[in-house]
Formats: structure tokens, sequence, C-alpha cells
């Protein structure tokens, strides 16, 4: 299969000059397993060097576009290994962002964690007025580097504090108010919109595209993956939110008073 993405859950379609990555995972709510993430990655350098194909449109299935990877670390049938290759080799965020092709995320329902990451490093994010947000990752005891240095250059200081340090449920309404994403559609026009978007950024001039991204990703700041990576290492936390998540009651660092 010359589009196979070697994740199980993920499904690449052709239409005409615009290629579909589908997260297509519904037993698992379409949790990223790490296969599912490169396969992203593979699917932006795809339409970077297939020269049939112009642009990028990352979806889900159902009601949800993608909550983030599987806290469970399960595969699926079809999963390509990764032998060798670090976490940061893995997760597509600055390919999504670096790609000289148009990326577009059409965000058709539960977006979160690293799922919104990759909506926001799109070049746009059309969604859904079904979709709902949420930056869960302190929840779970992980130091989100990448978070850390895009959220506040989309939405300011302020504003990243509040979705970072309480984890709480934003819809699509405030997600557009606070500068999260740029367009909110009916549900039901969703792909339509999708592939207007592609287009539209079709239309302007790719080298003098690529400059301005280039000058645009200046905005964000520092990523500092060495804490981030050092805390997955060593901190207790991570772990404990994850098992936390798991069992399905509030991690350890939780005061017993406080309300579930």
């Amino acid at each position: 299969m010359p589009d196979d993405l070697g994740a199980g859950g993920l499904r690449f379609e052709r239409e005409g000059s615009i290629g579909w990555c589908i997260i297509d995972r519904p037993a698992a709510r379409n949790a990223l397993t790490a296969a599912m993430y490169f396969g992203i990655k593979r699917a932006v350098r795809l339409v970077n060097t297939d020269p049939d194909l112009a642009a990028l449109i990352i979806t889900g299935v159902d009601d949800v576009f993608a909550p983030g990877g599987d806290l469970g670390r399960r595969k699926e049938p079809g999963d390509s290994p990764l032998d060798g290759l670090s976490s940061v080799d893995i997760v597509p965020f600055m390919a999504v962002r670096d790609s000289r092709a148009p990326v577009i995320s059409a965000v058709n329902g539960i977006c979160q964690a690293g799922g919104l990451l990759i909506a926001m490093m799109s070049d746009i994010a059309v969604v859904s007025d079904r979709a709902t947000f949420r930056v869960p990752e302190l929840l779970r005891g992980i130091p989100d580097a990448t978070f850390a240095a895009t959220l506040p250059a989309h939405v300011g200081v302020a504003v990243a504090r509040d979705l970072m340090f309480s984890g709480r449920v934003f819809d699509a309404a405030e997600a557009l108010r606070l500068g999260v994403i740029s367009r909110v559609v009916p549900h039901e026009q969703l792909r339509t919109a999708a592939l207007a978007a592609a287009g539209q950024v079709l239309h302007s001039a790719p080298l003098a595209r690529a400059q301005v991204k280039r000058m645009l990703n200046e905005r964000y700041g520092l990523f500092d993956y060495e804490t981030m990576w050092g805390a997955l290492d060593t901190s207790p936390e991570p772990r404990e939110g994850m098992l936390a998540f798991m069992e399905k009651r509030p991690p350890n660092w939780v005061p017993s008073d406080l309300p579930v």
C-alpha cells in the first residue's frame, strides 16, 4: 500500500491534490499510539514529497479529533516498529509546524493534549462548533514543554496559565475568542470548510509563504525539552498521574478534602 502510514489507527486518502490523514481508532476514542503520532509525521512528509499532492488535512472520526496519547501505551495491528527512535523523533508537532505544504486541521470533536498541539501547529485549524478543548498535561504530572512554549504565543501568558494550570474544558466559541484556533463552522460544514481553507492557502506563493511561516514560528518561546524528558524519566508524578487516570481516581497530590 503506497500510502500506508505504518499505524493501525490512521488512514490516508487522496482527493485530487489534497491528502487526508484520518485518525480512525474509535474503539480507543482516537487516542494516539506512538505509531500513530509517527504516522502523522509520515503524512506530512508524504504531502511534501509527492508531486501529486499539495496540502494535508488532518481530521478524526465520530465525535473525537484526538485526545492525545494513549496513556495505556496500547498498540494496534499494523503499527510499524519504532526501534531506535526517541520521543522527539516520533511526535509530529514540529513537522506540522514547519511543513512547506499547507497543513489544515479539521477538528471534528474532542481535541486535547497532543491533538490540540497538532491543531495549533497547523497553518489553519477549522473547528466544528461541537468541538471541545483541554490542556490536561499537568493533571497527569507532565511538564509539557511544547505547550509552555506555544500556548502563550497564541493566547498570552495569563490565559496560558489558566488553561494549563486548571486543565479545564473549553468550547469552540471560547477557543476562537482566546485565539487558540482561528475558524469555527457548523459541524455539518466542516469538510467543505477545511477544503476551502486548504485552497485559500494554496493560492499564496509557496516560497514567500515559507519565509513568513519561519518568521511567525520565531514568536514561539524556548522548547525546554530537557526539563520535560527529565521529568518523564525521573519524576514519580507522570507515572502516578497516568495510573490515576487509568484507575479513574484523583492522583495522590490532590488534597483529600477537595471534591472529585
